[in-house]
């Protein structure tokens, strides 16, 4: 097992920066997962690492060694991709085997291996089945069989589960976390799926057009983003955000705009003050599971109440999503449990949560609560 340590790695096409500066260490056995939309530069960051693309500028050490000008092929890595890259001739046996015979390793040696990374893959009854009559997660499994017999410092995963349905994806990247807690090797993923993040990673790496906007926890990144991007990109149904200005009235702090006045908890008031954000604009944030639905009208005087309209239901079995407008210029959408009376058309009474809310600079997008601690946290 190696880390593998990013120290000022850039790429560029047609003087174009598809990476930029990019800074990052991962630990020896973590599960590391790059994530953010389409060209934002994670997968070209994989291939940089795996030397399949060349480094415009900085330096790629795997464990102690830099390996900038390494041939893919001596860096110890394995790489899955996104099309499993089967030979449609070879059995599963011979798939999983072909790059140690590359290698020239003994015969009892292939086999131990391939045997044992197909008893961990279920694919013992598998062995001699030509690519064309698995399933997709077979081949997947394969595809993972065939870099587990390598028995690498580093594995490489570029979206491996992105032509697997939706039912298979899950069953998936529930088997490949055990696996790789089970092996212990420092696992680099790449994915544009938030919840594959969410549910694989020890840490995450949010990227958008080639830098890094945060590296942290799951939970780091879903309760305390770094940035508007962060907070928007992550999170299903997606953060609510809403305009307006910070005010100081009758010795309180508020938040306002022409729809809303809440009135912001003292501690949050206090950093607020502190940083001089006393009539300047910003955006309030606060997730759809934070937003109380339904508040009786005898209630209305509690802070934080919020007068909307109903205008789409969307039904999830065990809960419900309410879009509502009459806050600001964007839907509001609220989490509610499968109980909550509501219908399309109605006016409602809202509660925000004012202790999980965000507040962000207008001009800069970063976060204002967030921690001065929480900055070691970002490479």
């Amino acid at each position: 097992m190696a880390s593998v340590t990013l120290q000022g790695i850039c790429k560029t096409y047609n003087h174009a920066a598809i990476v930029n500066n990019m800074n990052l260490e991962i630990r020896d056995g973590e599960f590391l997962v790059l994530v953010g939309p389409s060209g934002c530069g994670k997968s070209t960051t994989l291939r940089m690492i795996a030397g399949l693309e060349d480094i415009s500028d900085g330096d790629l050490y795997i464990g102690s060694t830099r390996v900038n000008d390494i041939a893919p092929k001596n860096r110890d890595i394995a790489m899955v991709f996104q099309n499993y890259a089967l030979y449609p001739h070879m059995n599963v046996y011979e798939n999983m085997a072909f790059g140690l015979k590359l290698r020239r390793l003994g015969k009892a040696e292939i086999d131990r291996r391939v045997r044992e990374a197909a008893v961990l893959l279920d694919l013992l009854p598998l062995l001699d089945r030509k690519p064309k009559f698995l399933s997709g997660g077979q081949q997947q499994r394969v595809a993972l069989g065939r870099a587990i017999v390598r028995e690498p410092q580093v594995f490489l995963m570029d979206e491996p589960l992105s032509n697997l349905d939706a039912k298979l994806r899950v069953q998936m990247r529930t088997e490949i976390s055990k696996l790789q807690r089970r092996l212990g090797t420092t696992t680099i993923y790449v994915t544009h799926d938030q919840t594959e993040a969410m549910t694989m990673g020890d840490r995450i790496v949010v990227l958008q057009e080639g830098s890094i906007q945060q590296v942290a926890t799951p939970a780091d990144i879903y309760e305390k983003p770094k940035n508007l991007f962060v907070a928007s990109f992550i999170g299903s149904p997606a953060m609510n955000f809403i305009e307006g200005a910070v005010k100081a009235q009758d010795g309180e702090i508020l938040f306002i705009n022409r729809d809303v006045r809440l009135k912001i908890p003292e501690q949050r008031a206090e950093v607020l003050r502190d940083m001089d954000y006393i009539n300047k604009s910003v955006l309030l944030g606060i997730r759809p599971e934070d937003i109380q639905v339904g508040i009786p009208s005898s209630e209305i005087s509690r802070s934080g109440i919020v007068h909307t309209r109903v205008e789409f239901i969307e039904n999830m079995g065990a809960e419900r999503y309410l879009y509502m407008s009459g806050v600001g210029e964007n839907t509001i959408i609220a989490r509610a449990d499968s109980s909550v009376q509501a219908h399309v058309g109605e006016l409602i009474n809202i509660l925000f949560a004012m202790d999980k809310i965000h507040l962000f600079d207008k001009e800069t997008t970063s976060s204002i609560f967030l921690p001065k601690e929480s900055v070691s946290l970002f490479s």
